[in-house]
């Protein structure tokens, strides 16, 4: 029976050390919050093609990550959070012919840094408070926009 026991406290071992080495990512034990800062302004180009918050008198939109996650600290950025905030498909609100043919571009950057990062591309965050700044850019391929009140919305992901 001695012997039986061995066999099964090996075989549960060989399990849990198994699991370590597997592939597949592990669950995540932790939050991410996300807190809506100051909302951004986008402006005209001069050619009244392009609106956008990078445009002189434009301003960024802001909000703070606060990421934590158990396994992250553990095992130094195992399933750490990731954040992204990709281009809206169409303005929320425009007026009569302000949203055709019209594309739409993201930019964000974290913790102040100056390097825009393309809004689709996930950047992963190590637990702690991350400052964001995002902005959006929405070019008419033809003709110009139309004068009126434009709202873009961005969603930011904490994934």
């Amino acid at each position: 029976m001695a012997g039986k026991r061995r066999k099964n406290n090996c075989a549960l071992l060989a399990m849990a050390l198994a699991g370590f080495c597997l592939p597949a990512r592990a669950a995540i034990i932790g939050t991410c919050t996300i807190m809506v800062g100051a909302s951004g302004t986008m402006t005209a180009n001069p050619a009244i093609g392009i609106l956008s918050s990078k445009q002189a008198g434009g301003s960024s939109a802001s909000a703070t990550i606060v990421a934590s996650s158990l396994l992250c600290s553990l095992f130094n950025l195992l399933d750490c959070y990731s954040v992204s905030a990709p281009a809206p498909a169409a303005f929320s609100s425009a007026p009569s012919g302000g949203g055709t043919n019209v594309t739409f571009a993201s930019v964000f950057r974290l913790d102040g840094a100056g390097v825009d990062n393309p809004g689709s591309v996930a950047q992963r965050v190590v637990n702690g408070t991350h400052g964001l700044q995002v902005d959006l850019t929405a070019t008419k391929s033809s003709g110009i926009f139309p004068a009126g009140s434009y709202q873009g919305t961005v969603t930011v992901r904490c994934e």
